[in-house]
């Protein structure tokens, strides 16, 4: 990576990062704030179909999770994390601290979204047609396995870490025990789910995650969501392979 380069762009990203202006959008793109649902929306959505015994989507977008000392690092020491919007899993939220992430082709995707809390590691999960844009081809990975993660520079406002970090999420089913009981499946178990509708699609290679503090959900990137014509909220058929 050229290194002249790569600081040309920290430094226009620390300056739009540092402006006053709140990027008020769910992802990036004027696309995207007309296709998706709003955060408040999905979760409004997601109960609806939770109540008829279906299990939602969420769409999962671009989005980032750090640890303290890297959020430090990005935004500077004793920073927190602060709640831009709850999510519709209990006790996690959309924060309104955002990164920009740069790949080997000098092009950044400017404010990818941090969840919180903060995590015991650093991760960042794109979407295919991210990856093609940053010039990476990160491996397809659960949460948390980042041994063989791409590398990636993220920049925050007051810093940036190059750290292998990169992945393409599996598409996964979030179940609480009780609910793993329900469906007749169990933790790590691989199915195939059913999406209705005009732009009906089947999906396989759907990992199931059983926690106890979790409800359930499916969760499908924005390229997956695209193709089935999905805002977020509807509900899905779980198909036990």
């Amino acid at each position: 990576m050229d290194k002249s380069l790569v600081d040309l762009i920290t430094a226009r990203v620390k300056s739009e990062l540092n402006a006053p202006a709140v990027n008020a959008s769910r992802l990036n793109g004027e696309h995207d704030r007309v296709q998706f649902r709003s955060f408040a929306e999905e979760a409004e959505a997601c109960r609806t179909t939770a109540g008829l015994r279906l299990i939602p989507v969420g769409v999962s977008a671009r989005h980032a999770h750090v640890t303290q000392e890297h959020l430090e690092m990005l935004y500077g020491p004793g920073s927190r994390l602060t709640s831009y919007a709850p999510l519709y899993q209990p006790g996690e939220f959309a924060a309104n601290e955002t990164v920009a992430a740069i790949g080997p082709r000098m092009r950044a995707i400017e404010r990818v979204r941090i969840l919180g809390p903060t995590r015991r590691y650093t991760q960042i999960e794109l979407a295919p047609t991210d990856c093609v844009a940053l010039g990476i081809n990160p491996p397809i990975r659960t949460s948390g396995d980042l041994e063989d993660a791409e590398s990636i520079t993220l920049v925050g406002p007051k810093g940036s870490l190059y750290i292998r970090a990169a992945i393409s999420p599996t598409r996964h089913i979030h179940l609480n025990p009780s609910e793993a009981d329900y469906y007749g499946v169990q933790n790590q178990d691989v199915v195939q789910i059913r999406v209705g509708g005009a732009r009906s699609l089947t999906l396989g290679n759907v990992r199931i995650r059983v926690h106890p503090d979790v409800i359930a959900q499916a969760h499908l990137d924005t390229d997956d969501a695209n193709a089935a014509g999905l805002r977020g909220g509807e509900g899905i058929e779980l198909i036990i392979c």
